[in-house]
């Protein structure tokens, strides 16, 4: 990460002739077969899934744009015949049938590669293991308060394509990146990338830890001139990586990168003490604001709010704008959002909280003791950073999901800890064992999809079970 060196790939021009293979039909698929199509592209959709188990109104959608729609596999002769092929965030390069295509002449990529060739619009990217939606949409909403005209998407809410499909008429776009959207992110070149931290996520994914974290640093190798790289200064795992944010400083012409956190070694960017937020960016005046009285003012958010404060002064926004943007952000559901306090008892729900990471953020967060609510889907990244908080915090560890097994032998003689078959037994187990000054906490460091179709619905099942108990 020495130099800006040109990347490997080229997208080829997508228009007249072009056959562009999409594969997946989800919200992201169905948005980029209708900016394919625009371009004049010849466009086919292949999904794995059976015809009966496909959106029947996107399926139709296609059927009106001309668009050819494989079902339940993908064919080695649709895939031999493309010219470009976009895949989903989560699908792997690795895949037999794409690894086919490639050799076959045809270029593999996702919707981030199209921002380098057909985005018009300035962009701020944000990435990070946690905090990217809530950074994004902090971002989106100080440019609104600045009476700027925004798009916020990518990875959140509305897919990237759709925007490039219309006027792009923003004057900034905020896009939400993960690590897969980035590994496929042919020329991706931000105005203002931020890096919010690493920690281990995905490895059931990534060959290692290293790659993984390769992965997020990706979003910084094709800036250069005048672009601006965010990192966190406090992050242990950036901090190894101190050699490439020193050659992301001074190894480009004109590059500028900027560091946020409680303690940044003297470097330019913003520094947090208390709830005050100091900005020190020479030679221009030092700065203050204040996040008491906001959902900001507790961590992880504090934090979150150093980057966002960053991005949107380097893009513009006045430092009384920005403070205006800061003060009326609402925290985003299931991110240690407070469901009831019943009896004294605080129930806590944190389902965002898929990672290791995103726990030891949520203990940190919280005082008292805790009963914690924990397990789903393993995601192979080890709990081992997580024994520390825990012996420190939770009182009863309370486990669900097919990783519970391995959770107890990760954490046993740290606490006290139960295996229980489903969230309702979870919640009632811990109301029976709760005491007043207690947080109950719902923060599984797992991904849903064992029990549930997605976090937000595990989420929302443990908030209406917290509804539903009875005080005693």
């Amino acid at each position: 990460m020495t130099e800006n060196r040109p990347t490997e790939k080229i997208l080829p021009e997508i228009g007249i002739g072009t056959h562009v293979v999409i594969m997946g039909l989800g919200k992201s698929g169905l948005s980029a077969a209708r900016f394919c199509c625009g371009l004049g592209a010849r466009v086919s959709v292949s999904d794995a899934a059976p015809l009966d188990a496909l959106d029947q109104e996107k399926f139709n959608e296609l059927k009106k744009l001309d668009v050819k729609v494989e079902h339940g596999g993908h064919s080695e002769d649709l895939f031999r015949s493309a010219d470009l092929i976009l895949v989903s965030p989560g699908v792997s390069e690795k895949l037999p049938i794409l690894q086919m295509a490639m050799e076959a002449g045809a270029m593999v990529t996702g919707e981030m590669s199209l921002a380098a060739f057909y985005l018009k619009t300035p962009m701020v990217a944000v990435t990070g293991t946690n905090g990217k939606t809530t950074v994004t949409t902090l971002i989106g909403g100080i440019f609104k308060a600045c009476g700027k005209k925004v798009f916020v998407g990518g990875n959140i809410g509305t897919p990237l394509t759709d925007y490039l499909a219309g006027p792009q008429d923003a004057e900034v776009v905020v896009l939400e990146v993960s690590s897969f959207q980035l590994d496929t992110a042919v020329g991706f070149r931000p105005k203002v990338a931020i890096l919010l931290n690493i920690s281990p996520d995905h490895l059931d994914r990534y060959e290692s830890y290293q790659a993984y974290g390769d992965s997020k640093f990706s979003i910084f190798k094709n800036q250069a001139g005048d672009d601006l790289s965010i990192l966190n200064g406090d992050d242990p795992q950036i901090i190894t990586r101190i050699d490439c944010i020193s050659n992301l400083k001074h190894g480009w012409v004109e590059r500028s990168a900027l560091l946020f956190g409680e303690i940044t070694a003297g470097e330019q960017g913003t520094v947090l003490y208390d709830q005050k937020i100091r900005i020190d960016q020479q030679p221009e005046p030092e700065e203050e604001y204040d996040l008491q009285g906001t959902c900001l003012a507790e961590p992880p958010n504090r934090q979150n709010a150093l980057a966002a404060i960053l991005a949107c002064r380097a893009m513009g926004c006045s430092a009384l704008e920005v403070n205006k943007g800061l003060a009326s952000f609402k925290s985003l559901p299931h991110r240690l959002s407070l469901v009831r306090e019943l009896n004294g008892v605080k129930f806590i729900d944190d389902s965002k909280a898929t990672n290791v990471g995103a726990v030891c953020s949520a203990l940190a967060a919280l005082s008292g003791q805790v009963i914690l609510i924990a397990g789903g889907r393993d995601k192979q990244g080890g709990f081992e950073i997580l024994k520390g908080p825990i012996q420190q915090k939770v009182k009863n560890l309370l486990l669900i999901g097919e990783a519970r097994q391995k959770m107890a032998k990760a954490f046993d003689a740290l606490t006290n800890i139960e295996l229980l078959e489903s969230m309702a037994q979870a919640v009632e187990r811990a109301w029976q064992i709760a005491r007043p000054g207690d947080v109950v906490l719902l923060s599984p460091a797992c991904a849903s999809f064992d029990m549930f179709r997605s976090y937000s619905e595990r989420g929302q099942v443990f908030s209406e079970l917290v509804d539903g108990l009875e005080q005693g």
